[in-house]
């Protein structure tokens, strides 16, 4: 009887030599210059495609990510707190807002949520 060591091993072999396969099959020799060039509503484009964005706006969207994430966090909390302690869930959830607040404040402090500068 095979072991699982076996097994799994034989399953990781066949997987690589599928993406190897994979990837040999998949590579366009032929480079097009009108296919690698950007698109532009059928017409050249007037300037380059690739400026550089707002680092601000960069900032911003990852401090909305986070606090997205965080409320997301939040929300169970409520339905929680009806079927265990509501000490414990108490106590965590002010520790948590306290922290989501400091967070607040060091940006505010920082000028990172000024936009205009």
């Amino acid at each position: 009887m095979f072991s699982i060591l076996t097994i799994s091993s034989i399953l990781l072999l066949i997987s690589m030599v599928i993406m190897l396969l994979a990837s040999i099959l998949s590579k366009k020799t032929i480079v097009d210059r009108e296919k690698a060039s950007p698109f532009e509503c059928g017409f050249d484009p007037k300037s380059s495609s690739r400026l550089p964005f707002s680092l601000r706006f960069f900032l911003i969207t990852i401090i909305f990510l986070i606090f997205d994430v965080e409320i997301a966090l939040i929300l169970p909390i409520i339905l929680i707190i009806k079927f265990s302690n509501i000490m414990c869930w108490t106590i965590t959830s002010i520790i948590f807002i306290l922290i989501l607040l400091l967070g607040l404040y060091h940006e505010w402090n920082q000028g990172m949520l000024n936009w205009s500068n």
